[in-house]
């Protein structure tokens, strides 16, 4: 059975980065661009949302069905194109605004990159329900995967310009919730 691994930080109050609040508002305002939203994130602690999904039920004494198991799952998104991507979240408020059940599990964001590519997931989209949707992908997200498991100079020709911003990205909808 999986396990849930230790807090990054026991002391985390789950708000967002003033860092990463402060990139991804001026990202929103074009003030800055995704290099700059990269460069606050690279650094910071995201939550990754696990769910209860139900694998069974009965019907109990008082004739009501009722969860007999269920299971942890990480949900993914899916694109109309068929590509999925992990979820990831900078504070529990932008969690709470995308599904209040779930419960918030931290990662760095190269852990996030990385996880997104051993799912053979196409992209890690940030803060999917806001305020400020942010898509990580293609190269970007290889990258930064490459970063966390230490085979970084296996890439060649990566760059942060080749990453769209979210605003205009919006293809993700929800898989089997």
């Amino acid at each position: 059975m999986p396990t849930i691994p230790q807090p990054l930080d026991p002391d985390d109050d789950g708000s967002t980065a003033p860092a990463v609040a402060t990139a991804l508002a001026s990202y929103h305002d074009g003030m800055a661009g995704p290099a700059e939203v990269l460069g606050a994130l690279t650094g910071a602690r995201l939550l990754v949302p696990v769910v209860a999904l139900l694998t069974e039920s009965e019907v109990g004494e008082h004739g009501l069905r009722q969860e007999k198991e269920s299971e942890m799952a990480l949900p993914k998104l899916v694109g109309k194109d068929g590509r999925e991507a992990v979820l990831a979240f900078t504070g529990t408020d932008a969690l709470a605004r995308w599904r209040a059940d779930a419960r918030p599990i931290q990662a760095t964001t190269l852990q996030v990159c990385r996880a997104a590519v051993g799912e053979q997931a196409a992209a890690v989209v940030v803060d999917v329900a806001g305020p400020v949707p942010f898509v990580i992908e293609g190269e970007v997200l290889e990258a930064l995967a490459a970063v966390q498991s230490g085979t970084l100079d296996r890439l060649s020709g990566v760059t942060v310009a080749r990453i769209e911003p979210a605003r205009r990205r919006r293809w993700f909808t929800r898989k089997g919730s």
